[in-house]
Formats: structure tokens, sequence, C-alpha cells
């Protein structure tokens, strides 16, 4: 009887093991193998699909790809500061325009309203010009829009550039990950993707010290002025990028932008459909800790404003450690549903351990630590889920489809969390959380939909 599926790779790395100690005598062995290999290929094809759960095999780097994955970053650490470039500089912009806090709250909403609007259409330009002409595009939109807000300085252009920043934002996700998609060796696609995402959180991290401390010296004209530079002087680099052709990666997935094969192929299939959920309900989980958590600890557990804000800060900086961690577990598996369900199944049980319990301050600092570490292990692995899901050529569209998942959550999230926080209900604000964590873990169980473990 012919070997298929698992007991055919068997019999091939039998055959190779054989080969290399029989030397010359192997070579009639790998004839024969390699009949046999045909034959058990055909038969699998015929039969039910077989799972292959072991990691894609380690190749090196194609040239180039390092310089990809440094420029990509950056990018995407720029757009984390475009995307706070306005928040921290709210009370010099009160004085300078004389308007009041919701005159500049509106700002933030027309950015991220544009944002969630342009982002899946963006998506559908990437497949079809090319993602590092997008990239590119999506920041000297930004620069300009920071440049012109600093330089004009009335309320009005304030909205029109909020827009242009918005429509900025909205081609970051799809480009970037495009570009790696294509760029990266599959077996070190994990990794790349966690580098990303430590990018985008250390932008977040120092943007707000850095735009303030401009200001300082020289008003909000001055830091805004900056960072519309800085993301124009970063233009230059991306624009000159050669893009190469990662290795392990299945040819259909490096067909050229704007090929007739990419514009035919699917993209709203009911695995980037649940994807979109899947983002969605990981913004509604992740916004309630990261926006609402230090109000509910200070009102409904007796804690102080300092120690709610160090425990928020723990879950922010581990979380940050917590995605490199998760992209060396993405590189050496091929189950990342299983991966991002234990990650946030735990993280569930420990926010479920703040809804419930009366813990000290120093617990609770290092139970929010190592909640945030879990939701960063997440991370990659879910961008390994949305990769396996797209359809070949059709990385652009895919992740911005998916993306406007965050968009919607931090839209209906905040409304959610404060109607608990008005109700005088602090501790379901975590238990809340926990309840969109338990939906997230089930969708995630189902990366089977994706054909890639």
């Amino acid at each position: 009887m012919l070997p298929t599926g698992k007991s055919a790779a068997w019999v091939r790395v039998r055959s190779s093991t054989a080969d290399a100690a029989l030397g010359c005598g192997g070579t009639k062995n790998r004839q024969q193998t390699g009949r046999r290999e045909q034959v058990s290929s055909s038969e699998a094809d015929l039969g039910a699909p077989v799972e292959d759960v072991r990691p894609p095999v380690e190749a090196g780097p194609p040239a180039g790809a390092t310089r990809l994955l440094v420029l990509v970053s950056l990018a995407h650490l720029v757009s984390h500061v475009y995307i706070l470039a306005l928040p921290p500089l709210f009370p010099f912009l009160r004085d300078r325009l004389q308007v009041g806090f919701v005159e500049l709250g509106l700002a933030l909403t027309v950015f991220n309203v544009v944002s969630a609007v342009a982002q899946a259409p963006i998506g559908f330009l990437v497949d079809r010009l090319g993602a590092r002409r997008v990239l590119a595009a999506g920041l000297a939109l930004g620069g300009l829009a920071f440049l012109s807000i600093g330089l004009v300085g009335t309320y009005a252009w304030l909205l029109v550039g909020a827009a242009l920043a918005g429509l900025a934002n909205g081609a970051f996700h799809p480009a970037d990950y495009a570009l790696l998609s294509g760029g990266i060796p599959k077996a070190r696609l994990g990794r790349a993707f966690s580098l990303h995402t430590f990018a985008g959180y250390l932008g977040t991290a120092i943007a707000p010290a850095i735009l303030i401390g401009l200001a300082l010296l020289g008003g909000p004209g001055l830091a805004l002025s900056v960072v519309g530079v800085v993301g124009l002087l970063l233009v230059g680099f991306i624009l000159p990028m050669r893009v190469p052709v990662a290795q392990g990666q299945p040819d259909a997935h490096k067909l050229p932008p704007g090929s007739p094969a990419v514009a035919k192929r699917p993209v709203l299939t009911p695995a980037i459909i649940s994807l979109t959920v899947f983002f969605t309900l990981l913004s509604f989980s992740n916004g309630a800790i990261q926006n609402f958590s230090v109000a509910a600890l200070v009102s409904g557990y007796g804690v102080t404003l300092t120690q709610a804000n160090g425990a928020l800060t723990a879950f922010l900086m581990l979380s940050a450690f917590g995605v490199l961690v998760g992209g060396f577990l993405a590189d050496r598996t091929r189950r990342h549903g299983d991966v991002a369900a234990i990650a946030f199944a735990l993280t569930a049980l420990l926010t479920l351990l703040i809804a419930i319990a009366d813990i000290g301050a120093v617990t609770l600092t290092l139970v929010m630590a190592a909640a945030g570490f879990l939701s960063g292990v997440i991370a990659p692995s879910r961008d390994m889920m949305v990769q396996a899901a797209a359809p070949p050529g059709g990385a652009g569209r895919t992740f911005g489809i998916v993306s406007t998942g965050f968009n919607v959550g931090g839209a209906i999230g905040p409304l959610l969390f404060g109607w608990i926080l008005d109700h005088g209900e602090p501790r379901w604000v975590f238990g809340a959380a926990v309840g969109f964590m338990l939906l997230t873990v089930v969708l995630a169980l189902r990366d089977r939909w994706s054909g890639g473990r």
C-alpha cells in the first residue's frame, strides 16, 4: 500500500536519512522515493486535506528584508506619533485657538471617522497600486497635514488637517502588513509582525513627552511642524526602498500589484468577516482597560490615582514585551488561533480576578502586569491569522478590512464603558472586558477557517 498524508512525509524523511548514510548508493533510493512522492501527492490531493501543524522551515532573509522591516517599523512608529500628535497639545491649542475641549475633541472624532471609512478602500488601492507607494503617500499626506496645522494655526484648518491626517492613517496597516507579508520569509514572519507592533507601542510611548517638550520650547505650532517634517523625511527612504521577494512564501502570494488574478479574488469571505469581528472584540476589551481602568479603579476599588496609573503603566509596558515574546511563539507553530485563545483565556482569568476580588495595590499592579504581558503575546498570532486568511495577492485589502474592527470598537466601546461608570458600577468595566475576551477566545479557536494553523 502506498503511503499517504503524514506517512508520505515519514517516508521522505527516512529516505533522506538513508541517502546520507549510503552515499552514492542512495541515488536509486532517491529515484524510487521520487516516484513514491508523486503517487503519494496525487493520492493526498484526491483525499481529505492533511493538516500540517509543523512551523515553516527557517530560511535566510532575502537581500533587503532587514532594511524593509526597519523602514516599515519606523513608518509604524511615526503613524502612532501621528495618532497621538493632538491630544497632548490640547491645553496649548485651547489657549492658542481660543476654543474649548469639546471643539478640540471634535477634531479627534473627525480623524477617527475618516480613518475608519478610508481604511478598507485604501487596502484595495494597496493591492492595485503597490504597498510601497501607498505607504509613502500616507506618510507624506500625514506629514503635510500636521505641518499645515502647525503653520496655519486656525480652528477651521485644524478640522481640515485632522481629516487629512485620518485619511493618511488609513494607509498604514494595509500597506505595512502587505509589505511584510510579501518581503519577509514565512518562517520569520511572526517575529517581523511583533517588531512592527512593538514599534507602534514605542511611538505611542514617546509621543506625549516629545510633543509636550517641543510645545514648551516653541509652542504647539513648532511641535506639530516637527512631527510633520519627520514624516516627510521618512518618505525619502520609503520611496526608493526595494521590496524583496521572500523565500518560503507561496507563489500565489507573490502576484504583482494590479494583477487581474488579484482583482478577481473574493475578499469578503467568512474567515475575513469573522476576523473583523475578532478585531472589534479585541478593541472592546483592550479599550476597557487602557481607557477606563484608572477611573474604575479609583472610584470602585479604594486605590489612589497614582496607584491606578501605576497599574495601567505596568499593563502597557508588559504588553510591549509580550508582543516580542509572541513573535517567537508565532514562528514556532501554525496553531496561531490556539496560541491567541490560550493567552487571552488566561488574560480573561486575571481580569476576572480584578473584577470580583478585593486585592491590594501591589497585587493589583502585578495582576495587571501579567494580564498586559499575555494580551501582548496575542498580537503576532493575531496578525498571522489574518495573513493566512488573506487571498493570494490580497494582503492589503484584507488587513484594511479587518483593521476597521479596531475603529468600530474604538467608536462604540467608550460609550458603553462610560455608561457603566455613570451608573456607578466600576467593577463591571472589568466584568464586561472579561465577556468580550471570552467571545474573542471562541473566535480564535475557529482559526481553522484560515486553512493554516
